[in-house]
């Protein structure tokens, strides 16, 4: 395959499936940043979620007020859920108009599905998480690493045989 036909592939959504997977790779990708920003961005100015030793107030350095852990663990999780709306938007969007073939369903039913499908790759890649740190004791990092694969192909399957239409 010359360069040509390469790039051709990565600006239609006709392509090789494995140029397809980088493009839902991308696309995931930048869902996440929008996920990262939005989460840290209501977390430092919304509903505070920060402390003062997080790395990421040490890095950016944040100015963040002392709250207890129940008031920010609570608005963690109220945070992650507004920007899990806005993420999984941002996936649907550039899945919808880059990667796959939109049509095998309604158009309500077809976001309906993009949904359902997330929640369901979130809630088994935090179980698998949680389990590999429960019962086989690997470190934190290695259980988010295992979370993000197990998502990311249940979600690619699932958006690329159940809900778009290749």
């Amino acid at each position: 395959m010359n360069l040509r036909a390469l790039f051709r592939q990565f600006t239609q959504r006709e392509a090789h499936p494995l140029v397809q997977f980088v493009k839902y790779g991308i696309a995931g990708g930048i869902a996440t940043l929008v996920d990262m920003a939005i989460f840290y961005f209501l977390s430092w100015q919304v509903l505070q979620a920060l402390n003062s030793d997080d790395i990421v107030v040490r890095l950016l350095h944040l100015d963040v007020p002392a709250i207890d852990n129940a008031l920010r663990s609570r608005n963690f999780v109220i945070n992650s859920g507004i920007a899990f709306i806005f993420s999984n938007l941002t996936a649907y969007f550039i899945n919808f108009h880059w990667v796959f073939h939109p049509g095998r369903h309604s158009r309500h039913v077809e976001v309906a599905l993009f949904y359902a499908v997330s929640l369901t790759s979130v809630f088994i890649g935090v179980g698998l998480g949680w389990g590999m740190i429960h019962f086989l004791r690997l470190s934190t990092t290695s259980s988010f690493i295992g979370k993000m694969f197990a998502s990311l192909m249940i979600n690619y399957v699932c958006r690329k045989y159940i809900i778009f239409k290749r």
